[in-house]
C-alpha cells in the first residue's frame, strides 16, 4: 500500500511541471500559428500542384511538435526516449516543390517554441517569417525569365534532321541544342528533343506548323524548360 501511494504521489510530481493553463497555451497558440502558416502557404502557392492535405499535415505538425516539446521539457531522458521511438517512423512522400521543406521547418520551429512556452518568441518568429514569405512572393523576388523551350520533333527514320530543319531553324530559333534522339514506333520514327532559344520576332504557332510541314505532318511539340514545369 506505501508503494501504491508512493507512485501516485511521483505521477503527482511528474504532471506539476506543467498546468492545465500551459497545455491549453500550447495547444491554442501552436494550433493559431500553424494555421497561419497554411494560410500563408496556400496564398503564395502557385501552379497546380496544390495539396489541402499538405496544409492539414503543417498543422498537425506544428500542434504535435509543441506537445512533444511540453513532455520532453528540460528532461535530456525523455528527449533520447523520444528520438528513439519516433526514428522507426519513415517517410516516402517527395516534396514536390523545394520550398514545401521550408515550410516544414517553419512549422517545426514554431511548434517548439510553443512547446516551450517561448510564446512571444513563437509569435514573433511566425509574424516575421511569414511576412517574409508573402513579400517575396508578392514582390516576385529572384525571378529570372526563362528563354530557353524543350522542342521535340518526329521525323521518318531515314531523314537526316540536321540537314531536314536547319533552314527552318536559322530562321526562327537564337540557339539550338540536340539533346537526345530515339526511336519510337518500333523504329518507324526518330524522335529528336532539342533544347532551344526562340527569336524575341518569331510566332510559335507559325513555327511548329512549319516544322510539320517539313516532317511529314508527324508530332512536333514546343514545351516549358524544366525549371517552369509544375507536375
Amino acid at each position: 500500500m506505501d508503494n501504491l501511494l508512493k507512485e501516485i504521489e511521483r505521477f503527482g510530481d511528474l504532471t506539476s511541471t506543467f498546468t492545465l493553463l500551459d497545455v491549453v497555451l500550447v495547444f491554442g497558440l501552436s494550433l493559431v500559428l500553424s494555421m497561419l502558416v497554411g494560410w500563408v502557404y496556400r496564398f503564395t502557392h502557385k501552379g497546380v500542384s496544390y495539396s489541402q492535405s499538405y496544409v492539414h499535415t503543417l498543422v498537425i505538425l506544428g500542434i504535435v511538435v509543441a506537445f512533444i516539446m511540453l513532455v520532453i521539457g528540460s528532461n535530456i531522458a525523455r528527449a533520447f526516449t523520444l528520438v528513439g521511438a519516433l526514428s522507426i517512423v519513415r517517410f516516402r512522400n517527395a516534396m514536390k516543390e523545394t520550398r514545401d521543406i521550408g515550410f516544414v521547418f517553419m512549422t517545426l520551429a514554431i511548434g517548439m517554441a510553443c512547446g516551450t512556452r517561448f510564446y512571444l518568441l513563437a509569435v514573433f518568429a511566425t509574424i516575421c517569417m511569414s511576412g517574409t514569405v508573402i513579400l517575396m512572393s508578392r514582390l516576385n523576388l529572384f525571378a529570372k525569365v526563362i528563354r530557353e523551350r524543350i522542342l521535340i520533333v518526329r521525323l521518318p527514320h531515314d531523314a537526316d534532321h540536321s540537314r531536314l530543319l536547319s533552314e527552318a531553324f536559322e530562321r526562327n530559333l537564337e540557339t539550338w541544342h540536340i539533346i537526345s534522339v530515339e526511336t519510337v514506333r518500333e523504329g518507324a520514327l526518330q524522335e529528336v528533343i532539342y533544347s532551344v532559344v526562340l527569336k524575341r520576332s518569331t510566332d510559335a504557332t507559325r513555327f511548329l506548323e512549319m516544322l510539320r510541314q517539313l516532317n511529314g505532318n508527324n508530332k512536333v511539340s514546343l514545351v516549358l524548360g524544366q525549371q517552369e514545369i509544375d507536375l
